[in-house]
C-alpha cells in the first residue's frame, strides 16, 4: 500500500483518487480552500464537479500542503493548466524529492509554450509522470472500462505508475513520446471547441468526421515538428482522446463550442458551463506554437480567429472550406 496525495478535489482529481483507493492505497486530497474542503466532508461529495459520487470516509481532506504531502510516495496534480506553476511551487516547500509526481491536467503554459511536464521540471527535482488518454471523470468515477497511457523521461517510473493505476477498469498503457502524449491531450480541446461550434450551428455528422480527421492531421503535424513520433496521434491520447472529447456530452470544451456556435461570445459560454474549459488558453498557446514551428493549422487558426478576434462564425467555416485545393496527404 503506498501514501497517495492528490493536489485538486476537482472531478478528476477525485474520480483518481476514489480508483486508487479501491486499488488498496492510502489516499489523502489537497483542496485550494477551507471552503472547499468543508462542503465536500459535509457532504462527501462534491456536487458540482462530481455529483452522485458517494467518498468513502478513509479518504482524507486538507487544505494545509504541508499536511497533505508528508511522507507521501505518489502525489497527483490535476489542478487547472493555468493554475501548475504556481501549485508546484507551493508543493516543493515541503516535498520530498523521492516522491513521483504525476500530472494528469491537460494543457500547455500560456507565457513559455511549453507542456506541463516541463513547467513541473523546471520548478522541482522530483520524477514526473504524465498520464492521459480518453477518460471522462464521470465515468471513471463509476468505474466504466477506461484505457488510459502514461509518459516520462524516467521510464521505470512510468512503469511502477502503470502498476499502480491498473486495474480491472482502468486499463493504462505506457508510450515513451512524452511530448506527443503532452500534446495530444492538449491540442484535442482546441479541436472538440470547434466542434462544439459547428454543432451549436446545426451542421451534421459529415461535418463533425471532417473536423475530427482534419484536426487529428493538425495535431500530428505540430507534434512531429516539436519532436514527438506520428504514431502516437494515432492512439489513445491522440485520436482516442480526440474522438471522446468531441463526441462525449461529459466534454465542457465541446460545450463551450456548442453555446458560441449558436451566438454566444466564449466569456459568456465559459461561465454558462460553469467548470474549466482547457481548449480556450490552449488555443491561444497552440496558435503561439503554430507559429513558432510554422506549422499549417487552418483549424486551430480558425478557432483563434473566432474566440479572440471575434471573427464571425459563418465567415471563418466559409473561409475554412475555400482555402486552395490540395492532396490529403
Amino acid at each position: 500500500m503506498k501514501k497517495i496525495t492528490v493536489i485538486g478535489a476537482g472531478g478528476w482529481g477525485l474520480a483518481l483518487g476514489l480508483l486508487l483507493h479501491a486499488n488498496k492505497n492510502e489516499v489523502i486530497f489537497w483542496c485550494y480552500s477551507e471552503q472547499e474542503k468543508d462542503e465536500i466532508l459535509q457532504h462527501r461529495e462534491n456536487k458540482r464537479c462530481l455529483p452522485g459520487i458517494k467518498i468513502p470516509i478513509e479518504i482524507k481532506f486538507t487544505s494545509d500542503m504541508k499536511e497533505a504531502l508528508e511522507d507521501t510516495d505518489v502525489a497527483i496534480i490535476a489542478v487547472p493548466s493555468k493554475a501548475i506553476r504556481s501549485t508546484v511551487r507551493m508543493m516543493k516547500e515541503v516535498i520530498k524529492e523521492k516522491t513521483i509526481i504525476v500530472n494528469v491536467s491537460k494543457g500547455i503554459e500560456d507565457h513559455s509554450l511549453l507542456c506541463l511536464g516541463d513547467v513541473i521540471e523546471e520548478e522541482v527535482n522530483n520524477p514526473v509522470v504524465v498520464l492521459s488518454g480518453p477518460s471522462h471523470a464521470e465515468e471513471v468515477a463509476r468505474r466504466i472500462p477506461t484505457a488510459v497511457t502514461v509518459s516520462s523521461k524516467q521510464v521505470e517510473k512510468a512503469y511502477e505508475i502503470q502498476e499502480l493505476f491498473m486495474n480491472q477498469y482502468f486499463r493504462v498503457y505506457t508510450n515513451d513520446d512524452l511530448i506527443g502524449v503532452e500534446l495530444g491531450g492538449a491540442l484535442k480541446n482546441v479541436i472538440a471547441l470547434a466542434a462544439g461550434i459547428v454543432e451549436g450551428m446545426g451542421y451534421g455528422d459529415n461535418t463533425k468526421a471532417a473536423l475530427i480527421t482534419r484536426g487529428i492531421a493538425e495535431m500530428t503535424r505540430l507534434g512531429v515538428a516539436m519532436g514527438g513520433k506520428q504514431s502516437t496521434f494515432s492512439g489513445l491520447t491522440g485520436i482516442g482522446d480526440l474522438v471522446v472529447t468531441c463526441t462525449s456530452g461529459h466534454s465542457r470544451n465541446r460545450r463551450a463550442g456548442e453555446l458560441v456556435g449558436q451566438g454566444l461570445t466564449i466569456e459568456e459560454a465559459m461561465e454558462r458551463v460553469n467548470m474549466v474549459v482547457e481548449g480556450v488558453p490552449t488555443t491561444q498557446a497552440a496558435y503561439g506554437l503554430m507559429k513558432k514551428y510554422k506549422v499549417e493549422m487552418p483549424i486551430l487558426e480558425a478557432i483563434y480567429k473566432v474566440l479572440f478576434e471575434k471573427q464571425p462564425v459563418k465567415e471563418t467555416i466559409d473561409v475554412l472550406m475555400m482555402r486552395d485545393k490540395k492532396d490529403e496527404h
